[in-house]
């Protein structure tokens, strides 16, 4: 391998010449020789962003030439659809993301100076009105609110217009209600379905509602919050023009010491993640008990055959989508765990659980937006009743007794329930036999169609 010679405050290092990172990031790929995972792909183009937005701005102000600003503009402009071997660290490094920060301002510096024939230097030319303290967290809220525009919150929409869909289609088949995983009163499926929808619905709202606090950016609070050596009104012209390039309602945050030391906001929408996983877990785990058997479990729902699902027993369907979904959720639920221990340590003016944060969240926006799309596509979208399984339940079950009560009272129908379930009867045989209704009342009263909804007074 061939190398050239880079030097920093500490000295010389060598740095392979077929890569354009400096002197730092050749350190940090020597000090953080941890684990195997990476800046993600949204974090390192947020960054992008940031060194663009600063460049175009510090030279509206007059503090940097425009050629090297359009040096610097241009290569960003680049590097949105570039590979990223160029960026090769660690997440584990400092706090701060430091590494991360200089590794893309010589990466920038290096090309833009080729490029232009000008010197262009990392810190005095690309990081210029900046430091990672203020970069860092505003790309992290960058890469965050656009992962969830536009990958999650389209996952959740398309899953959410399926539900409503089988809601709507199902709405005529009436089956019993479980609580307790225990016989209950009836209700149709499509009201069952419509719980699953109105969930997404929500958890989306919800999600929503979390993002607020993170359109505030810290860019321009610089080291500790001050603004020292950025120039006035940088903040808000700068996080303009980031609004602007990502068509995304950005700000400059009103209290920029809050802005580098707290990671509240972040955490406010992984909380909003985390519930979302906790509302697919449980639909998730509905489908596949209704789907259970298909003859030996409840088997009121047929689920697609997507693959093979036994590598012995022949013909057997598996919940597999199910599944991994409800992996996917186990593992939001344990970075929201990570989240509170990383967002708990701002240490004085600074958190240093950044890079944890960042890539914890964007996992969980990934990972969730591809396994809703999996699932609507492979299990949602083919969702179908076994009509014949759902009509035997609903006449087995004993909680229809429930329709008896207001006539006969609550001791005689429980005790109407327990005769048909000790002897084997159905609730009817059981009713009749104890004298407790005719064969006509029993008939007008125990109507399952009739007891979808509350009992109007209004009808004389």
């Amino acid at each position: 391998m061939e190398y050239r010679i880079e030097h920093d405050a500490l000295g010389e290092v060598k740095v392979p010449a077929d890569h354009d990172w400096g002197a730092q990031t050749q350190r940090a790929l020597e000090n953080f020789r941890i684990g195997q995972e990476k800046m993600h792909p949204r974090l390192l183009r947020a960054m992008f962003i940031v060194k663009e937005a600063a460049a175009k701005t510090n030279a509206q102000l007059g503090i940097l030439d425009q050629a090297r600003a359009d040096a610097i503009i241009g290569v960003c402009q680049d590097l949105m659809e570039d590979n990223l071997a160029d960026f090769p660290l660690s997440i584990w490094q400092s706090g701060s993301g430091t590494q991360t920060n200089m590794n893309v301002n010589e990466v920038i510096a290096r090309r833009a100076s080729r490029k232009s024939g000008l010197s262009i230097h990392p810190n005095d030319h690309v990081n210029m009105s900046q430091s990672t303290n203020d970069v860092f967290p505003t790309a992290m809220h960058i890469a965050a609110c656009l992962a969830v525009r536009d990958e999650l919150q389209p996952a959740l929409r398309g899953a959410y217009a399926v539900l409503e869909a089988k809601a709507k289609a199902f709405g005529d088949v009436v089956k019993i209600g479980r609580t307790h995983l225990q016989d209950a009163t009836p209700l149709t499926l499509g009201q069952e379905i419509s719980a699953w929808a109105e969930m997404l619905l929500q958890d989306e709202h919800r999600i929503q509602n979390m993002m607020l606090p993170c359109r505030g950016l810290a860019l321009g609070g610089t080291a500790v919050g001050t603004g020292l050596n950025a120039p006035q009104y940088y903040d808000e012209d700068v996080c303009d023009a980031i609004a602007a390039r990502t068509s995304y309602p950005f700000t400059a945050a009103t209290n920029k010491f809050h802005a580098l030391t707290s990671r509240a906001p972040l955490l406010g929408l992984h909380s909003g993640l985390n519930a979302l996983a906790a509302d697919l877990m449980k639909i998730a785990n509905d489908i596949r008990w209704l789907a259970s058997g298909p003859r030996s479990g409840l088997g009121e729902l047929t689920i697609p055959s997507n693959e093979p699902g036994s590598s012995i027993m022949p013909g057997k369907v598996n919940p597999t989508q199910s599944e991994a979904l409800t992996m996917v959720c186990a593992l939001v639920m344990g970075h929201e765990t990570s989240m509170t221990i990383g967002a708990s340590q701002g240490n004085l003016q600074l958190n240093v659980y950044a890079p944890m944060m960042i890539h914890v969240t964007l996992n969980s926006i990934e990972l969730l937006s591809d396994a809703i799309s999996s699932f609507t596509k492979l299990t949602l979208a083919g969702l179908a009743p076994d009509r014949e399984k759902i009509n035997e339940h609903l006449e087995n079950s004993l909680m229809l007794v429930t329709a008896l009560s207001p006539h006969i009272g609550y001791e005689q129908a429980a005790a109407v329930a327990l005769k048909a379930h000790e002897e084997g009867l159905t609730l009817r045989e059981a009713a009749l036999a104890m004298e407790a209704v005719t064969e006509e009342e029993y008939d007008e009263w125990v109507r399952p169609e009739d007891m979808l909804g509350p009992k109007r007074t209004d009808i004389q």
